[in-house]
């Protein structure tokens, strides 16, 4: 017998909790600096429901860099603004819920 979502009632490989949690939500891509001049990509904006520790992994191995999430934001090292709004469009999110700052 198929395990069962606790959140929607659903066996979980028919789950719907994830895709329900990312239309609500507006993604802020920005860059920030920090120390000695070195640059990262900072995403934010993420609801509750999400496996942010996924998500970092996949952007992490994707764009060849290092990164942390931490506090509902995820921050990889260096420029990647243009890419991750490419990859997040591929994670079925749409281009009205991003914003590159």
């Amino acid at each position: 017998m198929p395990e069962i979502c606790s959140k929607c009632g659903l066996p979980k490989d028919l789950c719907v909790c994830q895709e329900i949690a990312k239309e609500g939500q507006k993604i802020r891509v920005m860059l920030e600096k920090k120390r000695f001049g070195k640059v990262s990509t900072v995403l934010e904006g993420f609801g509750e429901g999400l496996d942010l520790h996924k998500m970092t992994r996949e952007f992490k191995q994707k764009l060849a860099c290092g990164g942390t999430y931490k506090d509902n934001k995820i921050e990889l090292q260096g420029d990647h603004r243009s890419q991750v709004k490419q990859l997040l469009m591929k994670m079925n999110y749409s281009e009205d819920q991003i914003d590159v700052c």
